[in-house]
């Protein structure tokens, strides 16, 4: 039985009167792709910013293996081995591609870089940075302005400069969004590469990805936690066919 690396035991957050998370308890089991579905405003991705440490609760614990980790914030938890991509691209448009994955890396290299050494002198950060750019596919781009990159190899370094730190729990929030067809099985692939080894962690929206790529389902509903199985499980369940109600059927088809 696969080992429980991350979890969350009565978790609650709300913004006001907006119970965004309300009372969600869950088991994120080592060395598994876990999805995170449900309508928009369900909680989603307040969810993995609680995880991440980017959003403080109202209520409840997380923990890290068995380490509760509910007052620490997210560079502590990044060093920790948890890493995170978000739904807007996150990443530094005037630099290169390699400059984006080598300052990745820098940042969780050094406490305080020698002021006297430039950066171009570490070697190792070098040959990361290079690796990286292999591993997302990006090689040929490494000097181009990552800006100037199309939206899906925007996203596919926002996942490398994800894995920079080598994450033992990595969390995507919508990693295909605005990535045009002809770039979607590349990105779906590099996901299931990367996945490899370590926990994932994914919200997204096309249902043929989820099912494709998930051992389990979590799905979330106004807040709280509906159900949760294996794919086959969700698809049949008339409870989340009830939430989808009312979306348009070819983005969120369950079938």
């Amino acid at each position: 039985m696969a080992s429980v690396i991350l979890s969350c035991k009565d978790v609650t957050v709300s913004f006001g009167a907006y119970v965004a998370v309300d009372h969600v308890s869950l088991d994120i089991e080592q060395g598994k792709i876990y999805s995170i579905i449900g309508p928009n405003g369900a909680g989603k991705t307040t969810l993995i910013n609680v995880f991440s440490g980017l959003q403080h609760v109202d209520h409840g614990k997380v923990f890290l293996e068995d380490e509760e980790i509910t007052s620490l914030g997210p560079h502590t938890r990044a060093m920790k081995g948890i890493g995170r991509s978000f739904q807007i691209v996150n990443i530094f448009p005037a630099m290169t591609v390699f400059e984006n994955l080598r300052l990745a890396k820098q940042a969780t290299s050094f406490r305080a870089q020698p002021l006297w050494r430039p950066v171009q002198g570490y070697e190792e950060l070098r040959q990361k940075a290079t690796e990286m750019l292999d591993f997302i596919g990006l090689s040929r781009l490494g000097n181009v302005i990552a800006s100037t990159l199309s939206h899906g190899d925007q996203r596919r370094l926002e996942i490398g400069i994800s894995l920079m730190n080598e994450p033992r729990v990595l969390m995507l929030d919508e990693p295909t969004a605005g990535v045009g067809h002809h770039e979607l099985e590349n990105t779906v692939a590099l996901i299931a590469e990367a996945a490899k080894g370590r926990t994932v962690i994914l919200i997204e929206h096309n249902m043929d990805i989820v099912m494709k790529v998930s051992d389990r389902i979590f799905v979330l509903v106004t807040g709280k936690m509906l159900c949760s199985g294996t794919p086959g499980e969700i698809q049949a369940d008339p409870r989340v066919r009830e939430a989808y109600l009312g979306i348009e059927e070819d983005e969120y088809a369950l079938s």
